[in-house]
């Protein structure tokens, strides 16, 4: 398959011979696919499969394509799968700069080249001049944002959400929304948003996907 975006498939995802999922689906380049589903439908099963890190309990069928390249057999690592969970994960023994030029390609080489890019992207997401601080001294929003901007800064393939908006406020919600899917959109990278939140589905504007129901 050479279309651009990403493919699923007929991707199916079982547990204990109950089959939670069955999707073919495909996401344009900066669309967004949110898929719903009470709790144990196998969302989130959804997301580690085409990240490849799903937990053997499942088994799991199907292909995942993006934009010709064939996922399946590769390693987590050699997917490049933007992901975004409910927290942040960011790592509380780098800098705000230094969490985000942990995230760099290999490819970009030299230290000022690799913290330049990190202060830019900073930027990008309204935290400029804030490379320097400590992780656990941003609020809540201000690490949803370098969050996002650390998974940008990995050149993905693909973004993968697992409600990342559940944790904050209202208010924080709609602009990281507006944010990530502006970005995903600008970067042309296709998207699966996993959420339980009607509105998240709302402000996606794509296509939308009941499971479990």
């Amino acid at each position: 398959m050479t279309e651009k975006g990403l493919t699923l498939d007929h991707v199916s995802i079982a547990i204990g011979g109950r089959t939670l999922l069955e999707i073919t689906h495909h996401v344009r380049p900066g669309e967004v696919l949110t898929v719903m589903g009470p709790s144990g439908s196998g969302k989130s099963a959804l997301l580690a499969f085409i990240g490849g890190f799903l937990d053997p309990a499942f088994a799991a069928k199907g292909r995942v394509f993006v934009s010709g390249i064939e996922l399946t057999d590769l390693a987590a690592e050699e997917r490049h799968a933007g992901i975004l969970f409910q927290d942040p994960l960011l790592f509380p023994h780098m800098s705000v700069a230094g969490n985000l030029a942990f995230a760099l390609p290999e490819a970009v080489r030299g230290r000022a080249a690799r913290r330049r890019l990190a202060e830019e992207a900073l930027a990008d997401v309204g935290l400029a001049r804030l490379g320097a601080r400590d992780p656990d001294t941003l609020s809540g929003g201000q690490k949803a944002r370098v969050a996002l901007a650390r998974v940008l800064l990995s050149a993905p393939r693909a973004l993968l959400l697992d409600e990342p908006f559940s944790k904050l406020d209202a208010d924080l919600r709609q602009q990281m929304r507006e944010l990530i899917f502006s970005k995903a959109l600008k970067s042309a990278l296709p998207v699966v948003l996993v959420t339980h939140d009607e509105a998240d589905a709302r402000s996606a504007g794509g296509p939308l996907l009941r499971i479990g129901e």
